[in-house]
């Protein structure tokens, strides 16, 4: 920082800033060669502060609006490549979807639908006021050979609508009704299964307070009693008790904005293999024939 000091006798520039208790204390850094002016009886000291530290903050600022400006500049590039990548495969799924449909792709023509015994639909609750769309997708399942199906919402707005569902449907009927009459193995007829977020956490409980009283009833003396190890059968057949027991989906469909099971019990989807299909507005046969194949083409390994 640097003083032009003007004084009484000659002009002078000063250089060097202490402050000491209030008082500004400054050095001579050189003299020059310039007649007095007069100042009349009393001297004038006339200060002027050339502050060299307004430009570096300038500067400091404007290379900081620059690098935000390149920052904010290479965000939007990425972005921008990003869509363009998500944008061109959406095309291509839409082009292959399309193809398959058309039946212009003859590996997608032979499923092996054998593979598919058990399938699970999530659908998100506002989809699943949509009961065309689901009816026109459960058609397209019973057309390509898939005979047991799950249905499922978190709210249970689908179980509601299993008898308007059930009429719009040739032969289909309820997995409940197929179990107690051992008829799952007929292969004429449709069976679906309603579940709602109520079959999950709820039902564990249920089933938990059914092997307890079980358990209790068995006649156990305080002084015999010891650590009930409960095995996962039980806990199964319990389940089926309360009214929630099911298989275990081979594959699961998931039609919402999510890419999750969104509630489905967990206990009955470890081996599945859960695919996410978009929103159920948007649903379309060949990415459906798609989403089948794939899953009867993977080789499932489940150790010992």
């Amino acid at each position: 920082m640097m003083f032009l000091i003007w004084v009484f006798e000659k002009p002078c520039f000063f250089k060097k800033e202490i402050t000491v208790s209030g008082c500004l204390e400054v050095s001579k850094w050189s003299f020059l060669d310039t007649d007095t002016a007069d100042c009349g009886d009393s001297p004038i000291v006339f200060m002027r502060l050339m502050d060299f530290s307004n430009e570096s903050r300038v500067l400091h600022r404007c290379s900081a609006q620059i690098g935000n400006l390149l920052l904010r500049s290479l965000w939007h590039l990425v972005h921008f490549i990003i869509s363009i990548c998500n944008f061109t495969l959406d095309i291509a799924n839409v082009l292959e979807s399309y193809l398959i449909s058309s039946g212009l792709l003859g590996r997608y023509k032979s499923l092996h639908i054998a593979k598919l015994r058990y399938l699970a639909i999530v659908i998100e609750s506002e989809g699943a006021y949509q009961t065309s769309k689901i009816i026109e997708l459960l058609q397209w399942l019973e057309a390509v050979g898939v005979k047991h199906v799950c249905l499922y919402d978190n709210e249970g707005i689908l179980k509601k609508s299993k008898d308007f569902i059930l009429e719009n449907l040739d032969g289909a009927i309820l997995f409940q009704d197929a179990h107690e009459n051992n008829v799952l193995l007929d292969q004429q007829h449709m069976t679906l299964e309603f579940v709602s977020f109520s079959d999950g956490k709820e039902a564990v409980a249920k089933a938990a307070n059914v092997l307890f009283m079980k358990y209790s009833k068995s006649g156990v003396t305080d002084q015999n009693q010891k650590e009930k190890i409960f095995t996962e059968s039980q806990m199964t057949e319990a389940l089926k008790t309360v009214g929630s027991g099911g298989p275990e989906p081979d594959l699961l469909l998931v039609y919402g904005p999510a890419r999750c099971h969104l509630g489905f019990p967990a206990w009955r989807i470890k081996y599945t293999e859960i695919v996410h299909m978009g929103l159920l507005k948007s649903m379309n046969y060949g990415s459906l024939i798609k989403a089948i194949y794939k899953f009867t083409m993977v080789r499932q390994n489940y150790g010992k």
